[in-house]
């Protein structure tokens, strides 16, 4: 019994931590947002509400200055207060943007942002557990081994996620009359949007290339005889 007490206590960690995590995220969506009203970008969530057949799709406002999109547990979508700016400064035009918005809306429908919560919550009790058992067998590195693996599978989990959404959002853009190719020139800009000192974008080490990401809705299009 007292080897699977680390397993015990770990899935108890994560239990613990996976609602305290819904709860702070939901605090502090609440208390940084508001509804975006803008009038080019209505229409196009509209549309996208129609292709849906919704009475409404609501986005708000995320006041951080990062560039992001976000879906959250709870099914809200968020645009970032530094998205938003780039926005309405012309770097990113309202197609590209709806883009982005029926890229999360992708992430919801899918059920990846409740998913990735309990995932997350998930990797860290598994990441306890493993740190607690590989620590016995290789003191000093078990634990470093434990966190590396842990790393690697979100990695893998989260790029598997991105072109699922990447896909809905396609068809969604498409059914809705906007089309793929404002989705496909955003990628080529997201590097630079979301460049920061000269650090490599955190955008990239959760998401799949930007070559792959178009190359799979091209094959999207063709499969579907649609063109941008």
């Amino acid at each position: 019994m007292l080897r699977f007490t680390p397993i015990l206590l770990a899935l108890i960690y994560g239990i613990v931590l996976y609602r305290f995590s819904a709860w702070r995220t939901s605090r502090e969506l609440d208390a940084r947002s508001t509804e975006l009203a803008d009038p080019s970008l209505v229409p196009l969530i509209k549309d996208m509400a129609k292709a849906l057949d919704l009475p409404r799709i609501r986005v708000h406002i995320y006041e951080i200055e990062p560039v992001n999109g976000l879906a959250a547990p709870d099914g809200r979508i968020f645009i970032t207060r530094g998205f938003y700016d780039r926005y309405r400064a012309g770097d990113v035009s309202a197609e590209e943007l709806a883009s982005v918005i029926a890229h999360e809306l992708g992430h919801v429908a899918l059920g990846h942002s409740r998913r990735r919560m309990i995932d997350f919550s998930g990797q860290n009790a598994l990441r306890t557990a493993l740190a607690m058992v590989l620590g016995r067998i290789l003191p000093g590195i078990g634990p470093w081994l434990a966190g590396m693996a842990m790393r690697l599978l979100s990695a893998r989990l989260s790029r598997s996620d991105e072109y699922e959404a990447d896909a809905y959002a396609a068809a969604l853009l498409t059914k809705a009359g906007i089309g793929t190719e404002a989705q496909k020139t955003l990628f080529h800009k997201l590097e630079g949007l979301t460049q920061v000192r000269g650090a490599t974008p955190a955008w990239l080490l959760s998401h799949p290339k930007t070559t792959e990401r178009i190359k799979a809705i091209e094959d999207l299009e063709t499969k579907w005889g649609t063109i941008s």
